[in-house]
């Protein structure tokens, strides 16, 4: 079972099939799925869908960012690659950015990974123009370590991918 995990102001808690509804609302969302890798969701049942299908029933561990338990604003996942070695990804609603909820659930997986998973690599791909993922992930230590020139089809076109990552050892 995932662990719950607190920090200053929030908790994150296991993602579970009946936080489609609140992940709707970020799954809908034009701007936010902008850089993801398919469009917008055009109704809940999608949401659930996606998440039964492609989160809950793989070998992602995703926790729920919410504030106090409840109504998921969002996730962080750590999906398996190999042995040691997990790809980061997350999402949060619009409604809920610049507040530093991204950096601290994002943070928190991380020091997760690396202490209690005992992880020795995490890394993300990003599109080069979702520039807020990617000082994100600046801000947070990770170091740019390659750029995959039409790595992706997407809704939006055939885009590049930014690979960032991070050591353990270079963990604060």
């Amino acid at each position: 079972m995932l662990p719950t995990l607190q920090t200053e102001r929030l908790v994150l808690r296991p993602l579970v099939e009946d936080d489609a509804g609140a992940m709707y609302l970020a799954f809908r969302d034009a701007e936010l799925m902008q850089w993801w890798s398919s469009g917008p969701h055009v109704d809940e049942t999608q949401t659930r869908t996606y998440l039964n299908g492609t989160i809950l029933w793989s070998d992602r561990k995703v926790w729920a960012i919410t504030e106090d338990g409840g109504e998921a604003l969002g996730y962080v996942a750590l999906g398996a690659r190999r042995e040691g070695v997990k790809e980061l990804g997350y999402l949060l609603r619009r409604s809920h950015w610049g507040r530093g909820y991204a950096r601290e659930a994002v943070a928190a997986i991380i020091d997760h990974g690396f202490n209690a998973m005992k992880l020795r690599r995490i890394f993300a791909d990003v599109d080069p123009d979702n520039l807020p993922s990617v000082e994100l992930l600046k801000r947070l230590g990770f170091r740019q370590e390659g750029h995959l020139r039409a790595e992706w089809e997407t809704h939006i076109g055939v885009r590049d991918s930014l690979i960032f990552g991070l050591l353990a050892e270079e963990w604060r």
